[in-house]
């Protein structure tokens, strides 16, 4: 029986042919086992729902809002507006920091590393501040990215058992005219800042009885003016002091 191109072996007494005296060719099957495998490995590409093309409509629309617009062909009668040729995906970071908490870069040089690697709507969502929102926005206009203004507050989750107190760190999203109540939000993000600044300082002070002479003075340092330190202020200090060799030497220490 002819399948696919070649000739299958049926059973003629020897297993090797078939009532025609054709034999299968071993370099057919392997390569037809090879599609298949390829086939099988790539998969097939699923369809979106009419949900998520709607939702990837308004996301492209709002993305590329500022973009100028052309006009297409007459459609019976009708002048259509349609935006201009775009790029098939619309790359999103929805968790960055700047040097506002524990990141490296100013809000400008994240928002410009972004549009480096290709994203075109990017949330700054710095610990307990929203102070380098202003200045990635304006960045943002320059690399024609959009900013979403966002916040990694800092919250301890406390079930019934004291001892078993953790933190939770929950990632709040607003739209581009940031929060409605933007001084509400300001006295509650500050009040966590203070904290922040007080357990820093428990932690040079646990370092200290450790053998480990951190001075305070490193720390704030590192973490620059008006910006509140944590975890990772602390550790790369140990790591520029010579203390330990990497940042999670540095974490292991702290944790102890």
């Amino acid at each position: 029986m002819v399948d696919d191109g070649y000739v299958n072996a049926s059973s003629n007494g020897n297993g090797n042919g078939n009532g025609n005296g054709y034999q299968e060719s071993p370099r057919k099957t392997k390569d037809i086992n090879n599609k298949k495998k390829k086939k099988k490995r790539g998969g097939s590409k699923k369809k979106m729902t009419a949900e998520q093309a709607l939702a990837l409509k308004s996301v492209s629309e709002w993305v590329y809002l500022d973009r100028q617009l052309v006009a297409d062909d007459f459609d019976f009668g009708v002048h259509k507006t349609v935006m201009m040729r775009r790029e098939d995906k619309v790359v999103f970071e929805l968790h960055s920091h700047s040097k506002f908490s524990d990141g490296f870069l100013s809000p400008s040089k994240l928002v410009e590393r972004a549009h480096g690697n290709g994203v075109k709507v990017l949330a700054l969502t710095d610990h307990d501040t929203m102070s380098g929102v202003p200045e990635a926005t304006e960045a943002a206009r320059r690399f024609g990215i959009k900013i979403i203004p966002g916040v990694e507050i800092s919250t301890m989750f406390s079930p019934r058992i004291p001892e078993a107190e953790e933190p939770v760190h929950i990632l709040a999203y607003y739209s581009s005219g940031g929060p409605a109540r933007s001084d509400e939000l300001e006295k509650f993000l500050a009040n966590i800042r203070d904290g922040r600044y007080l357990r820093a300082k428990d932690m040079v002070l646990k370092l200290n009885k450790l053998k480990l002479p951190l001075k305070w003075e490193h720390v704030t340092r590192i973490t620059g003016k008006g910006v509140a330190p944590g975890r990772l202020h602390v550790a790369r200090a140990m790591v520029e002091a010579g203390y330990v060799e990497n940042l999670k030497q540095a974490f292991a220490q702290i944790s102890v």
